[in-house]
């Protein structure tokens, strides 16, 4: 009876060693690589200043980006969206819908700038939450996630929408409908999974 060994050491490398087998046997190795299941947390990024927080020279593999926001708030009253790109950044084609539930109201409204995920903002209100967006197909995206308010207010908001990107996604920013308010408070992060 033949024997098959295996032995690794600290540099990570791993040997196999077979006794030469007469015959049609074959012994074969498989690997994996970059494109399989890969999960590697992005750099976290102080939402303090500037009117976008951007992704960019995102691995070819994505398959799933979550964006995760910890008290994140703006200097004003335009909602906060999340756009893709493959080479530049989309600002068009999305097929969005954000909306709240509050202790008083309920609101929902359909959007083509972005994914956004709030429907409603009053400055310095901190917000926290997890978004997802997932790969379906043929670069195109589906995007569905969950806010909360923090600070100012006690409302949910609830977000989904699809968009058929023109490449492979290579990007992501965080901004706002208006482009021009400013982030004053939180941090934000992505994971990213293969």
């Amino acid at each position: 009876m033949s024997s098959v060994i295996i032995s690794g050491d600290t540099s990570g490398a791993i040997t196999v060693s077979a006794p030469a087998v007469a015959g049609t046997n074959t012994l074969t190795l498989l690997a994996a690589t970059a494109t399989n299941s890969v999960n590697t947390l992005g750099t976290a990024v102080a939402t303090t200043s500037g009117t976008s927080i951007d992704f960019t020279s995102l691995p070819s593999w994505i398959k799933r980006i979550t964006v995760m926001f910890n008290g994140v708030s703006t200097n004003g009253t335009s909602l906060m969206q999340i756009q893709i790109g493959a080479g530049s950044v989309t600002t068009s084609g999305y097929a969005s819908n954000a909306g709240y539930v509050s202790n008083t109201s309920a609101l929902q409204a359909a959007y083509t700038s972005g994914f956004v995920i709030l429907n409603s903002v009053t400055a310095a209100f901190t917000h926290n939450g997890v978004i997802t967006i997932n790969l379906l197909g043929s670069n195109t995206w589906c995007q569905s996630g969950m806010m909360g308010v923090q600070s100012g207010g006690n409302a949910n908001f609830f977000s989904a929408g699809s968009l058929a990107l023109g490449g492979t996604l290579d990007r992501l920013r965080i901004t706002t409908v208006n482009g021009t308010d400013t982030f004053d408070a939180g941090t934000i992060n992505i994971l990213y999974e293969g």
